[in-house]
């Protein structure tokens, strides 16, 4: 029903999820915690426009090379 790539970021945002949930169950310090959160977030959002935008170098899961 689902393309594979589409079932591949379900996945994965399910998985940060988890982690961000993790990470707030540790006591951290303000700054720190701040400041993996935003690395996180910033990661998973140029991981997202990597996939979406076809910029990986075998050119993404919209167009695959074959």
């Amino acid at each position: 029903m689902f393309p594979g790539f589409l079932i591949e970021i379900l996945i994965t945002l399910i998985i940060v999820g988890l982690l961000f949930w993790v990470l707030q169950q540790i006591p951290l310090p303000d700054p720190i915690g701040r400041i993996v959160r935003v690395v996180l977030i910033v990661f998973v959002a140029i991981w997202l426009i990597y996939v979406l935008a076809g910029l990986l170098p075998q050119g993404g899961y919209l167009y695959p090379h074959r």
